[in-house]
């Protein structure tokens, strides 16, 4: 596994301004995988200067043909599918056939959407006696997670580009390496220099020289809601453009009369994919009183069926978490649901494996709407699962946290449904088992975030408004 030495800056491959390096772990085995480079301000201060730069060629390049780029970039990731997930299951963890299916193949897709949005997209209108132009923002400083460290990347870069913006990313110091191969493709891909920059570094050095940066125009972050606060604030304070997407702490919501195994599986399926380490994962199952133990039962089965283990060997369905404080922090959790009285139903505070950051799948019943698990996101592999009384009960539960990024609801009948998830104060909901969709907009509400990615959605977060009037 090759690891670049230098900065994505420019075109090329640059040394680093400074001699600090950060060390690449593999989340399974604890082992160092490469070292890369520590950015400071300064390398920040050369791409953003890298970036402006390349702006009025690539704003002023023909839709068409940017469109055809990011359709090259596609094209490109496809080709290094597999290279691509087997660096993600080496820093990230996640089971090598999900990081094929969902870490490369969802960007891939993502990237397709805007190729071809890109060459469709009305960049300018007639109203009435004006034309109103929409104009790229400028550069971007995007910053990037962990938990989806292709996908994540995709989401920002591919609609700024097909805005006709220039970047500089900044992804997480745990899984540069993703972002490296990703550069490699921008440039096979024959975008021009300058274009795409990428530094790697921390977030209190790189990152917040980038969010700080007079040059950058929009700060778009993907992250915990503490550092969108900070993010928020530099920006806020230099009136520059954010894009946030925050935390998450989303409720599935089971109706009377809903497909009961089929939601309860499900649910857990998605709490246990990717470690539980997403956003959106619907950590807080709601099941009406009368079937609540019935739920409890499917789940401790279901959550039989994730193993943990080595992530590279074909059955095993649930990896390490991404490194050591996060080890410590989700079991933190686990103990405290202990404490507070929640039934361990699954699982536990207990590591399952002596090396490597393995959480034990795990399922908690009897958990009340205040308790700790059901209020704070934990990251990780923790279903919790709550009763209601009717409706109304189980929509104060779902609506009674900070956050409002994802949700689920199953009912007998898809208008059932919808009738509730309409009621609920959430960015994006799913209907009876809905796929995700790549081309309608994700985000969230409340202190999830800000501004919304994918699809038409996505592009309108890197366009400014000019009206032209005759």
């Amino acid at each position: 596994m090759k690891a670049h030495d230098g900065m994505y800056i420019g075109g090329q491959w640059r040394p680093a301004a400074g001699r600090e390096r950060i060390e690449v772990r593999n989340p399974a085995d604890e082992q160092i995988l490469a070292e890369v480079p520590a950015g400071t301000a300064e390398d920040v201060d050369a791409a953003v200067r890298a970036a402006r730069a390349a702006l009025p060629g690539w704003a002023a390049t023909a839709p068409a043909e940017r469109a055809a780029l990011i359709g090259a970039l596609r094209d490109v990731l496809t080709a290094r599918k597999k290279e691509i997930a087997e660096t993600v299951t080496a820093e990230l963890g996640s089971p090598l056939g999900f990081s094929e299916a969902v870490h490369v193949g969802s960007p891939i897709a993502v990237a397709s959407s805007y190729a071809e949005l890109a060459a469709s997209y009305a960049f300018e209108e007639r109203i009435g006696n004006s034309t109103v132009l929409l104009e790229p923002v400028g550069v971007v400083g995007a910053i990037t997670p962990w938990n989806y460290p292709l996908h994540q990347v995709v989401a920002k870069v591919a609609p700024a580009l097909a805005a006709g913006c220039t970047l500089v990313l900044k992804p997480a110091e745990d899984t540069p390496l993703t972002a490296q191969l990703f550069a490699e493709a921008v440039h096979e891909a024959g975008i021009p220099a300058g274009v795409f920059n990428l530094v790697t570094g921390t977030g209190p050095v790189a990152g917040q020289a980038l969010a700080a940066h007079d040059g950058v125009d929009l700060v778009s972050f993907t992250g915990s809601t503490a550092v969108g606060r900070q993010i928020g604030a530099t920006a806020g304070a230099a009136v520059k453009r954010v894009a946030l997407e925050l935390g998450g702490k989303s409720a599935n919501v089971i109706l009377p009369g809903a497909d009961l195994p089929k939601a309860v599986a499900a649910g857990v399926g998605h709490v246990m994919n990717n470690s539980g380490q997403s956003c959106n994962a619907l950590t807080r199952m709601l099941v009406h009183r009368d079937q609540y133990e019935e739920a409890v039962s499917l789940a401790a089965a279901a959550v039989a069926k994730y193993p943990t283990g080595d992530p590279r060997e074909p059955g095993t369905r649930l990896g390490p978490v991404v490194n050591a404080k996060q080890h410590e922090r989700v079991r933190g959790y686990i103990a405290r649901g202990i404490e507070e009285g929640a039934r361990l139903v699954a699982g536990g505070p207990d590591a399952p494996h002596a090396q490597g950051y393995f959480v034990a799948p795990t399922v908690f019943a009897d958990v009340t709407p205040e308790m700790t698990i059901a209020q704070e996101e934990i990251f990780g592999p923790v279903l919790s699962i709550l009763s209601y009384e009717d409706e109304e009960d189980a929509l104060r539960i779902a609506n009674g946290t900070v956050y409002g990024l994802g949700g689920a609801v199953w009912a007998a009948d898809q208008e059932t449904a919808a009738a509730f998830a309409r009621r609920m104060d959430t960015g994006q909901v799913d209907i009876n088992g809905g796929r995700f969709n790549v081309r309608a907009p994700f985000g969230g509400y409340k202190q999830s975030g800000v501004g919304r990615e994918l699809g038409p959605h996505g592009l309108s977060e890197y366009l400014q408004t000019k009206s032209l009037q005759f």
